[in-house]
């Protein structure tokens, strides 16, 4: 099984969260497991990782590439369930917690995966073999509004009107199949003069996607319900790919880090609540210009660390 992925800000990201030896440490985006294998090389016999991944061929790659290690414990489910996995694995703290937000090469190149703009391939975009919610759905069942708020939302797509009009028109005739399908509707509501920088489904096929795997409204209470179950020094770091998800986390943490609901006027503090995260690094952390050059998928990509307080 090739599952093929390049790490993005790898040892950045890894330094960033203060390894200690026994530490107990949550890898919420296993994928093909290069994070994580640099955490198991920082762990001691005692120390412990959870890898979860809702992609069981991942989970399968790293079962296989980590078997060596009696020190991992492998959960197929969600990161949005992390109290729930936790809880059930009778784990109430840990030390660190990682999320790589980004879809990986395995299921980019995996042209039945239907992640790609660049494949041909069945509509599914599934990060979870086991979601009953797959692109074909999306585009083949929800409403032209709907589409139209899904691709401007997530895709941050100027002509979301157009090209959910084009889908609209277009399964009246007959059910949309496949990427390249997809992709040919974009283009023909896409005006020709727009579509010279960049790949014109590019930004249509993330909104799909994050629709699809609900990426963006697990947020919140992911890295709410991660912070609560760290010890205190235990960091969290996460690596997002585009301004909605980094807008997201760079609003949590601040809301952590100064969680106070008095007005500005306000003399003193009387809401009681306390801050519980501190911003280790105010600005993201960015790839080095060598990272971009050897992975162009890293370009976009920013880190954000916080630390328990």
């Amino acid at each position: 099984m090739d599952f093929k992925h390049i790490s993005v800000l790898l040892n950045e990201t890894i330094d960033g969260l203060n390894i200690k030896p026994e530490g107990v440490y949550v890898d919420c985006t296993l994928g093909g497991g290069g994070h994580s294998r640099e955490i198991l090389k920082r762990l001691s016999e005692k120390g412990t990782l959870i890898g979860i991944d809702q992609d069981s061929t991942a989970l399968e790659v790293c079962r296989e590439r980590f078997k060596e290690y009696s020190n991992v414990i492998y959960v197929h489910n969600n990161f949005y369930n992390i109290d729930t996995i936790l809880n059930n694995l009778n784990i109430e703290k840990v030390d660190g917690v990682i999320m790589d937000l980004g879809v990986s090469s395995y299921q980019l190149d995996t042209a039945e995966r239907g992640f790609s703009y660049m494949k041909d391939a069945p509509l599914d975009m599934r990060m979870d073999r086991d979601n009953d919610i797959s692109a074909f759905n999306v585009i083949n069942n929800y409403s032209e509004e709907e589409l139209t708020n899904v691709i401007k939302k997530y895709g941050e797509e100027k002509f979301a009107k157009r090209i959910s009009r084009k889908i609209v028109e277009r399964r009246k005739k007959t059910s949309i199949d496949t990427t390249i399908q997809l992709v040919d509707i974009i283009k023909e509501a896409i005006p020709v003069k727009f579509q010279k920088k960049g790949h014109p489904a590019k930004k249509t096929f993330q909104a799909i996607r994050i629709e699809v795997n609900r990426e963006l409204k697990i947020l919140n209470k992911a890295i709410e319900d991660s912070v609560n179950h760290l010890n205190s020094e235990g960091r969290i770091s996460i690596i997002t790919f585009h301004s909605l998800e980094d807008r997201i986390v760079k609003n949590k943490f601040r809301e952590l880090e100064n969680p106070c609901t008095c007005p500005p006027d306000f003399p003193i503090c009387v809401c009681g609540k306390k801050p519980i995260l501190k911003i280790i690094n105010k600005k993201p952390v960015e790839p080095s210009e060598y990272e971009k050059q050897v992975n162009s998928r890293s370009k976009s990509a920013k880190l954000r660390i916080g630390e328990k307080i």
